[in-house]
């Protein structure tokens, strides 16, 4: 039997392994990881990770071709086929702080491989993909960049992107343009995070002037804390510096998402964000701001006694919530800020919300407001 072992049971290793392992059931899948909590969430019933359809496919393989193990290089030294899903990220000190993809955890886990490994083995690095394939599927991309599902569609505006790769590989970008000698087209890059940066606090500000210019002592309920729907992962989410923005401001925090644990969204606001235009500083977030943040599980609960609503994750959920409800048991004026445009503008205004919905014409109370507080 063909053994495959996949080191890192993260966002990479753990889904793409499953998917593996359902498709190809004569092949044993060993999932790999130094971290005893995750493996050990991975071989319970509550997965670490939420994806559509993924507790069934696990729970379908676990424990017939697929299995989870701290036993890094047992499994390491048995497998034919060798993943490495480990995390790269920004790094945040010395050479490139900011910018560089910081390769400790990979270069960690090619040196192991090479240490323990007594047989030929195949290193496939999660992101390669041979040379030239672009130019082998020119035709497809061709055709399928005039697709509008994923061109103009998909072009959604937002209150900003998030993810684990999109910022870290612009950085990298812009790293490599800087190494060799092309700090225009470096600063062409940085200006894409620039923006997105400014697209997050131009919401922060356009909440607090639309709210008599001040939410201090005031409930905002936020809706939604990942990246993106459909996933609990929080890494580069707008929602961080949203709620750090309003928090700098004082206003109670109340945070509602169906997929992200009260642990992860604390943990996420009480780390400190990196400068990455000054690297020898890291703007520090105040110890008793968290305090001002509880996480509860239900929309309405956290919407309750509310001043604002934001949404800032655009789960199929809040499309469906019972607005009335909602604006029955908010403060009046009750305001909704859409950072994904979720809801119905006119709808919600007719109920008698004051609405704000990116990239849509304001609300009539919100036209002489300035967008900068």
């Amino acid at each position: 039997m063909v053994k495959i072992c996949c080191i890192g049971a993260g966002y990479v290793g753990g889904p793409t392994m499953a998917v593996i392992a359902i498709k190809c059931p004569a092949i044993e899948v060993v999932v790999v990881d130094i971290s005893k909590p995750r493996i050990d969430a991975w071989n319970s019933d509550t997965l670490p990770i939420y994806e559509p359809g993924l507790d069934d496919v696990v729970k379908a393989c676990r424990g017939k071709n697929l299995f989870f193990s701290t036993d890094v290089e047992k499994h390491v030294a048995e497998a034919d086929i060798i993943f490495v899903s480990v995390n790269t990220p920004t790094k945040t000190r010395g050479l490139g702080a900011g910018k560089a993809a910081d390769l400790t955890y990979w270069e960690s886990a090619a040196r192991m491989i090479a240490d323990v490994s007594k047989s030929d083995k195949i290193v496939v690095e999660k992101s390669t993909v041979p040379v030239k394939t672009a130019e082998a599927i020119e035709k497809i991309l061709t055709h399928n960049g005039k697709d509008s599902r994923i061109g103009p569609k998909f072009l959604n505006a937002s209150v900003g992107f998030g993810g684990s790769c999109f910022q870290k590989d612009i950085l990298n970008l812009v790293y490599i343009c800087e190494c060799n000698g092309l700090p225009e087209v470096a600063n062409y890059w940085k200006q894409v995070i620039k923006i997105n940066d400014y697209q997050k606090s131009r919401f922060v500000n356009r909440v607090v002037s639309s709210m008599f210019n001040t939410v201090s002592g005031k409930k905002i309920a936020v809706l939604g804390f990942a990246f993106k729907k459909d996933t609990g992962d929080t890494r580069e989410t707008p929602a961080i510096d949203v709620c750090k923005g309003l928090v700098g401001d004082k206003a109670q925090v109340s945070i509602y998402d169906p997929q992200v644990t009260e642990d992860q969204i604390q943990r996420d606001l009480a780390m400190n964000k990196f400068d990455w235009d000054h690297p020898m500083h890291l703007q520090p977030t105040s110890p008793t701001a968290v305090k001002q943040v509880s996480v509860v599980w239900d929309a309405y609960e956290a919407a309750k006694g509310a001043h604002g609503v934001c949404i800032l994750t655009e789960w199929d959920e809040f499309k469906k919530l019972d607005y009335q409800k909602i604006f029955d048991n908010m403060q009046k004026p009750a305001f909704v800020f859409d950072g994904r445009n979720v809801v119905d503008a006119e709808k919600l205004r007719e109920i008698g919300f004051i609405v704000y919905s990116i990239g849509k014409p304001l609300d009539g109370w919100l036209k002489d407001m300035p967008a900068v507080a």
